[in-house]
């Protein structure tokens, strides 16, 4: 759920901090006062697209800041994590900036994230839904998501095993349609790979050789320094200095002494420990510089090779590793297209078997599908019917996707999927977007709406004057229908309508004041006396009557009652 809010300086918001609750809150108040702001400000935090005309006049950016309270089974939880997001103590903060150079910037949790990033994590945390944009319920294409967010565990699984066979499929697809390409840019590729193979071999590289170079040239380059550094330090410890004599001649003093005192023998053998260490290190130093020799031929050589690998450097990668890799992937690809009629022959095949399997994926998969949509279209008939829609028909049609006569297969599956509906007994079926009654469609996209919030996981749903067009017996089902949802998700619902109203658990009055020339908008929660007085403006306009007062005392009594027993 949507536990806090914060706005600033967001349109003729200067300040807002709203602190909800549970269940279902109602936001009322005059036109023009900000409430779609409140809702617009949500949409921004949850991915919505920003602009710079969203910062108040005269501030340096826009703010806003939400707090929501998920449990460790929310089903969006795993996604949230795999975005490299940390959730603690089942809370998550979303934040975004907006500049009035229009640069926004997002945070998950303290972290910045991309836009997409936070759009992923909004949309399982809140669905808005507005009375010109229901979400993607009239948009055809996204039916069959939809249609199988109401599936179950057999469903998923079916879809599951066919998106596993469907990349195999299109990944041998790929593969032998490079293969099949034409047949000169074939030969001419042959010709290239060939050139890069003979390039690579001439000059038979070995692993790590280019490091092993570069620091054998920087030895070769600076022998002389090397070489009087380390005769001058072994000469300093063992030569007529005598370095290391002395130290062992302070090492046998003190071995003199070692019995009388523990201090003593601890720095007698600490002495004689660094002494050992100084020999064993002497030592070293003159096999090393004995050792030494110059060959200025050997430069010239070492040289010539780095520029030789360098060469290949510019063409087939940054260090030989890459160019010996490179070359591989060239051997191998050089394999195939020498071989490419017989891999074409063996790769056909191969495509048609995973085809005949993916078929039966599909038919297995789109079987499930038409189950499913038998307990939606019931399940959605009977919600119709709750919203005084009794006599209207819902319906889902199938339709197989296909090209020139064959099987279109797409990651999806191969069905297509529209949601129909006839809101008159005789009138024939017609998708949803046809639908023309505002106050019909109000109702059906609140039943939709009912049925499909069950399976999105969402923690919080938003009601932006979705009930236009709506009165009477059918204003009060949909204020029923939308409590309702109440009691499995947290809900939010602006509103005209005094019944949905007198449902809420809390009701928000939004107003807004003039000083000193700037509008503010201010937000107050009503007490159950100015519950009253609100839902009876809503009634009956600018004048209060008592008559008006005992309608909206009856409507809250009613919806008192109607809780009570729910």
């Amino acid at each position: 759920m949507l536990g806090e809010l914060s706005i600033s300086n967001f349109g003729i918001i200067e300040s807002v901090n709203l602190s909800f609750e549970e269940g279902m809150t109602v936001i009322t108040g005059e036109t023009g006062a900000g409430k779609s702001m409140i809702i617009d400000a949500i949409g921004l935090l949850i991915g919505g697209r920003g602009s710079s005309d969203f910062v108040r006049h005269g501030a340096a950016k826009a703010e806003i800041e939400g707090l929501f309270f998920i449990n460790e089974n929310h089903p969006g939880l795993p996604k949230i994590q795999s975005l490299g997001l940390e959730v603690a103590d089942e809370m998550i903060v979303l934040r975004r900036e907006i500049s009035k150079a229009g640069k926004s910037v997002c945070r998950v949790n303290g972290k910045l994230v991309t836009l997409a990033a936070m759009r992923e994590v909004g949309r399982m945390l809140i669905d808005i839904h507005g009375q010109h944009e229901h979400q993607d319920l009239l948009q055809s294409d996204r039916h069959l998501s939809l249609l199988d967010s109401f599936g179950g565990e057999t469903l998923w699984q079916a879809r599951q095993e066919y998106e596993n066979l469907f990349e195999a499929y299109t990944r041998v697809q790929k593969q032998l349609r490079q293969l099949t390409e034409n047949e000169k840019e074939a030969a001419q590729r042959l010709d290239l790979i060939r050139f890069q193979v003979d390039e690579i071999d001439a000059i038979q590289l070995e692993e790590n050789e280019d490091e092993q170079l570069e620091s054998e040239r920087t030895n070769l380059a600076n022998y002389e320094k090397v070489f009087e550094s380390l005769q001058e330090g072994y000469q300093a410890l063992n030569g007529e200095q005598k370095g290391l004599e002395w130290v062992g001649t302070a090492m046998n003093t003190l071995e003199n002494i070692a019995d009388i005192d523990g201090q003593y023998k601890d720095i007698y053998e600490r002495l004689a420990d660094h002494y050992y260490l100084l020999e064993e290190m002497t030592f070293s130093l003159r096999d090393i510089f004995e050792q030494l020799e110059y060959d200025p031929d050997r430069l010239n050589t070492v040289e010539e090779r780095l520029h030789e690998i360098q060469k290949l450097k510019r063409k087939y990668g940054d260090s030989v590793s890459e160019i010996l890799k490179f070359r591989d992937e060239a051997v191998s690809e050089l394999d195939t297209l020498t071989n490419r009629d017989e891999q074409i022959e063996v790769m056909q095949r191969e495509l048609e078997q995973t085809k005949s399997k993916l078929l039966d994926k599909a038919e297995l998969l789109s079987t499930e599908r038409q189950s499913t949509a038998r307990h939606v279209i019931g399940a959605i008939t009977r919600e119709l019917e709750s919203l005084q829609m009794a006599k209207t028909q819902f319906d889902i049609h199938f339709k197989r996707r296909e090209n020139n006569g064959e099987v279109h297969f797409q990651k999806d599956g191969v069905d297509q999927v529209e949601f129909l509906i006839s809101t008159n007994p005789g009138e024939p079926l017609k998708p949803l977007s046809k639908v023309a009654s505002g106050g019909e469609l109000s109702r059906i996209m609140l039943a939709l709406k009912s049925i499909f919030s069950r399976g999105d996981g969402v923690t919080s749903i938003i009601f932006d004057e979705v009930d236009t067009g709506v009165s009477g017996r059918a204003a009060q089902a949909m204020a029923e229908k939308i409590f309702k949802l109440s009691v499995r998700s947290q809900v939010f619902c602006i509103t005209h309508l005094p019944q949905v109203a007198a449902m809420a658990d809390t009701h928000l009055y939004i107003m807004k004041e003039e000083n000193n020339n700037r509008t503010t908008t201010y937000v107050d929660s009503l007490d159950d006396h100015r519950k009253v007085n609100e839902i009876g403006r809503m009634i009956s306009g600018a004048k209060m009557t008592d008559l008006t007062k005992r309608h909206a005392k009856e409507l809250l009594e009613l919806a008192g009652n109607i809780k009570a027993t729910s």
